[in-house]
């Protein structure tokens, strides 16, 4: 599977600060192998915004469960062994299965 994350944003990603939401599903997300623009579908926004979010941009609260659900989900599929995405149609059946959306 190709890098789904530059190395520019990697290094840049290690140097944030976890306790914010948005960072913590970035580092999730690299950690799951998932791109950004499957975590947009799961959220429900445009991979412009999740890219923000990745960056330190504050999430809407009307956006926080829905995020915090995500989280929950990578963390499980982590713990489980589902993840890491091993290549980009892992990670499509991946969202596929936790949201029921055909993408």
């Amino acid at each position: 599977m190709p890098r789904v994350f530059s190395d520019k944003f990697l290094i840049e990603l290690g140097k944030q600060d976890g306790t914010k939401l948005g960072i913590s599903l970035a580092k999730l997300c690299v950690k799951a192998n998932l791109p950004a623009s499957y975590a947009a579908i799961a959220l429900e926004t445009s991979p412009t915004t999740v890219y923000g979010w990745f960056r330190g941009r504050g999430i809407r609260e009307a956006k926080y469960k829905i995020v915090e659900v995500l989280i929950d989900f990578l963390k499980e599929g982590l713990e489980s062994g589902r993840l890491p995405a091993k290549s980009s149609s892992d990670a499509r059946a991946y969202i596929k299965e936790i949201t029921g959306l055909d993408i």
